[in-house]
């Protein structure tokens, strides 16, 4: 039975159970302490034992954030990213709460804080980084809580994805600016975005044990889906890489940090007058093309190694004026 009383100016709940240890819990006002000790009864209840939410009221969203970014974050293949996503998370005044008080409404108040800085996508990635953690806490590091307030509230609509296509003779212009520039690398790294579709971050971490020039195959041990793929590749592809190997420095076929080429990429689109393109916007070049050539489905995620077929409706913009021929 609970016992709500007044003691040192304060209001103390405490919820007594036979063959259970006492629990007691100070407030500011009466309300407070009579609404924690029903919850705390209800709970005991409905489970039979009393649950211990010392940890709940002590952790803050800050603490669960840092420890979730050091025994989580650090194993994943995306940790380096994850992590600066969280250290901004980190900032946010949510991060003062404790876990025993967080609510639904205090995770939707953030949602549409946020979203009048940043896309709907970065909202959503932060709030699944937000309620993994608080799985997490509830299955593995002993954290009462009776249910994950994030799986509650509205989640907000991913952003439209990206259909920019490379226009007439924009490929020229960015291959003349990356002549233009003073890194050396830009150039084949643009080639072979377009002609292999994959990735800025596999493209750099390239070696030169993974290419086979005889068999026209680049080999990629370790993708984002989690599996190692095969990548064929055309004769443009093959001639940059000879090229490249002619001037090899190293084991890798492009030698340059992923902070390199951002820099370089920035300086090097503006050169082109090409302000709104993104690099992984030639992913999206080199896939669509793939389809437009003729490629089927499955041998376009082959190349490119989407696992759901359905996610090639993100790349496969096709121009409306290029299959009025085949329409006849």
């Amino acid at each position: 039975m609970a016992t709500i009383r007044k003691l040192r100016g304060r209001w103390q709940g405490q919820v007594r159970r036979k063959g259970m240890q006492p629990r007691a819990k100070s407030f500011d006002s009466k309300g407070e302490a009579e609404k924690w000790a029903r919850s705390l009864e209800a709970e005991l209840d409905r489970c039979g034992s009393m649950p211990d939410t010392r940890l709940a009221e002590q952790m803050t969203v800050h603490a669960l954030l840092s420890r979730y970014r050091v025994e989580i974050t650090s194993a994943k293949r995306s940790a380096q990213t994850e992590s600066i996503r969280i250290g901004a998370m980190l900032r946010r005044t949510i991060c003062f709460r404790t876990l025993a008080i967080l609510s639904p409404t205090d995770i939707a108040v953030y949602r549409d804080e946020r979203l009048k800085v940043v896309s709907g996508s970065t909202v959503l990635k932060e709030l699944n980084v937000l309620g993994h953690a608080i799985d997490i806490a509830r299955k593995e590091w002993g954290v009462h809580l009776p249910q994950n307030p994030c799986r509650m509230i509205r989640r907000p609509a991913p952003s439209r994805p990206r259909d920019r296509r490379l226009e007439v003779g924009e490929e020229q212009k960015l291959l003349d600016a990356a002549d233009a520039g003073r890194n050396p690398y830009m150039r084949s790294l643009i080639i072979l975005a377009l002609e292999t579709a994959m990735r800025q971050g596999e493209l750099l971490s390239l070696s030169w044990t993974d290419i086979d020039l005889e068999r026209r195959i680049a080999h990629l041990d370790m993708t984002k889906n989690g599996e190692s793929r095969d990548v064929p590749l055309s004769t443009r592809a093959i001639e940059t890489l000879q090229s490249l190997a002619d001037e090899r420095t190293g084991d890798l076929v492009l030698p340059i940090s992923k902070s390199s080429a951002g820099q370089a990429w920035g300086h090097l689109r503006g050169r082109a007058g090409s302000h709104n393109l993104h690099f992984h916007d030639l992913r999206h070049e080199a896939v669509t093309r793939l389809l437009e050539r003729g490629f089927n489905v499955i041998e376009t995620a082959t190349i490119s190694g989407h696992k759901e077929l359905r996610m090639l409706q993100r790349y496969s913009h096709l121009r409306a004026v290029d299959l009025v021929d085949r329409l006849g």
